[in-house]
């Protein structure tokens, strides 16, 4: 093969060039040195190379073992508990059960998620694109050599270039996509005479495309926008649920303590009575006036008090730590949280109609249900225009201008505004049967009656609950009369029976028995009254009002921009509902003494010591014997007056609101 000529020395060079890069590929294929591996196995961290997190300082746990020791008492109002608990709620916990756990919401997800409007208002915001460019072009060129007719030399001429181009751009809210650039190059020529050199040539240019059909105006051209916005209400009514779910879980949790203290005050009497009972039984043992099974059964009563005792222990501990975690405190530490609201009492009445009425505007996962419509709405009209063909008007305007230096050495420009050229034409563009936008139009349409029936379905069970809360408030307030009347009866037939065991007409059986009657009772009776008034808040929560009632308003709703009357008619921008003003009104003020105070708990101990110090040794000196009536009847048991508690606000702003 002869490889003298240009061209096959060049096609040889290609050919070994070729093969000498296909070996190089292959070898590398093998080595796998210019590829990565396949990932075949977990690359797993060391847990010690992991960024160390900074725990808060937390005490050893007390434990029913350890909770007999002398802990220091720290007051708690529940008005300080809710207050506690929004200062400490950047992530918001609720309650479930027993055990407090996260929500998922953050303080920070509102601030998030309203960044999404800035983002699809950029779209809207001047584009400003600067581009410079140096370059440099040599072309080589045959022309006729002047010695020898019959050949031709290869010359070149080189052109050193300076490029500026300067553009903006604006869409518009009708879809219209505005632009101008302006575009001046430097050009400089060598070697030779040229026209002119330097040259430097000057292009401003307008453009315009205002789509016609598809694309064209405000409303379709705005519905990112308003989605967004409707995110970001969205993100805010999920937050504010989170944030009222919190204060309701605050308020169960508080009166959760309350009923479990007086459970272990209750357990605590069974406890002292059959400890008595005991030691009275071994006593009598001893003298030959009991028999060796009463002895036993009081020492199983006993055991079986103390741990049920151990278990309301237990159970107030678990009650306070789900409280302490509410409030964003540590699990425990050095005092116990003592309860010093008291609870409320009276009756409360709805307006049924109206509870469901305000239930339909203010809940906010109905608001966030409506808000999911409406952003469904603002889809569907933008689904509905890109349905359309596109059908653009186009035009553009543009002047050119030249200047540069003749071989003179003048410089010659044109005249301003002599070089002009303009452009107008249409552009159209449709699929065949637009299937695609036609599908995608269908599809909103049928999600729009999903999120529709979805609304419908948080109404019908937003009613539901309604229901639930309405009549549980009816049954909560019947149980604290039936428990409280239970509770007198239990004490009435526990002093009948320790009087007839005490004169040996009856066994001991009966005196445990009406022991673990009182005990029950008087925690039902507290567990009622705390059930109540958890209903009442649960009924709050429901209703999508139980912020605004506790005084609790978002820094957003009550301070807001000024309204289309300026500074005249700023008042008009503040909620309807809402004072400009902050309320520091106490809902549930300190009653200086335990929450448990208020239920009016007649200590048993009292009963005790009468009797022990009637109790005479000699065989032959004993009680008189109780009549055989049982004393008198329950609506005649001469009682202490119970304290009337005074109506929180709370509670009298919502019959207000429901009335």
């Amino acid at each position: 093969m002869n490889t003298n000529t240009p061209i096959r020395r060049t096609a040889l060079l290609t050919l070994c060039a070729t093969l000498v890069l296909a070996a190089e590929f292959a070898q590398a294929q093998q080595s796998r040195q210019f590829t990565f591996p396949e990932q075949r196995v977990l690359a797993l961290p060391d847990t010690d190379r992991t960024s160390s997190s900074r725990l808060p300082p937390v005490d050893l746990p007390y434990t029913v073992s350890s909770a007999d020791k002398d802990l220091a008492q720290e007051t708690l109002t529940l008005d300080q508990a809710i207050r506690i608990a929004l200062e400490n709620a950047q992530v918001v916990r609720f309650l479930g059960g027993v055990a407090a756990s996260t929500s998922g919401r953050t303080i920070y997800d509102v601030a998030i998620s309203n960044t999404g409007i800035d983002e699809q208002n950029a779209v809207f915001d001047p584009t400003l694109n600067v581009t410079s460019t140096l370059g440099k072009s040599d072309q080589p060129g045959a022309i006729f050599d002047s010695a020898d007719p019959g050949r031709s030399l290869i010359r070149g001429s080189s052109t050193d270039s300076v490029t500026t181009s300067v553009g903006l751009a604006k869409r518009m809210f009708n879809g219209a996509d505005l632009g101008l650039n302006v575009t001046p190059t430097g050009s400089y020529f060598s070697p030779g005479i040229f026209l002119l050199d330097p040259q430097f040539n000057t292009g401003v240019e307008m453009t315009l495309r205002q789509p016609m059909l598809r694309g064209y105006g405000r409303d379709v051209n705005l519905v990112p926008v308003v989605v967004a916005r409707i995110e970001t209400e969205r993100s805010y009514f999920q937050y504010k649920d989170a944030v009222q779910e919190l204060v309701r879980g605050v308020i169960d949790g508080y009166w959760s303590l309350v009923a479990a203290r007086v459970e272990v005050w209750a357990r605590q009497q069974q406890v002292e009575q059959a400890e008595f009972a005991f030691k009275r039984a071994e006593a009598r043992k001893e003298e030959g006036l009991e028999r060796a099974a009463d002895v036993a059964q009081a020492r199983s009563a006993l055991a079986n008090f103390r741990a049920n005792l151990i278990t309301a222990r237990s159970n107030r501990i678990l009650a306070e730590t789900a409280l302490r975690n509410l409030l964003g405190m540590p699990p425990s530490g050095n005092s116990e949280l003592v309860p010093v609201s008291v609870p409320f009492r009276e009756r409360v009445e709805f307006d049924w109609a109206m509870l469901t009425a305000t239930a339909e505007r203010q809940r906010p996962d109905i608001v966030e249900l409506k808000l999911i419509v409406e952003a469904d709405q603002q889809l569907l009209r933008q689904a509905s225009n890109s349905a359309r063909p596109q059908f653009d008007g186009i035009a553009n305007y543009r002047w050119d201008g030249l200047q540069g230096e003749m071989p003179n050495g003048t410089t010659v420009r044109s005249a301003s505004g002599q070089f002009t050229g303009w452009n107008v034409g249409v552009n159209f563009s449709v699929p065949t049967g637009l299937r695609q936008s036609r599908a995608a139009l269908r599809r909103q349409e049928l999600v729009i009656c999903r999120d529709e029936a979805n609304l419908e379905q948080g109404l019908h069970q937003m009613v539901h609950d309604l229901t639930v809360n309405y009549r549980n408030i009816a049954q909560f307030y019947d149980q604290i009369d039936a428990f409280g009347e239970a509770r007198r009866a239990a004490l009435i037939n526990y002093e009948n029976q320790l009087g007839e065991f005490q004169v040996d007409r009856q066994g001991f059986l009966n005196v445990l028995q009406a022991i673990t009657d009182w005990g029950n009772a008087v925690a039902q009776e507290a567990r009622s009254v705390t059930q109540y008034n958890s209903e009442l808040a649960s009924i709050q929560r429901q209703t999508g009002t139980i912020l605004e009632t506790h005084g609790i308003v978002f820094y957003e709703e009550r301070f807001c921009a000024l309204g289309p009357l300026g500074r005249l008619g700023s008042q008009a921008t503040y909620p309807s509902a809402l004072s400009a003003t902050g309320d520091d009104t106490l809902r549930y003020p300190n009653s200086g003494k335990p929450a448990e105070a208020a239920f009016d708990l007649k200590d048993l101990n009292s009963n005790i010591k009468e009797d022990n110090d009637s109790q005479q040794p000699e065989t032959d000196q004993r009680p008189a014997p109780i009549p055989d009536d049982s004393g008198p009847p329950i609506d005649d048991v001469q009682q202490e007056p119970t304290p009337k508690t005074e109506i929180p606000r709370s509670f009298t702003r919502l019959t207000s609101l429901f009335k």
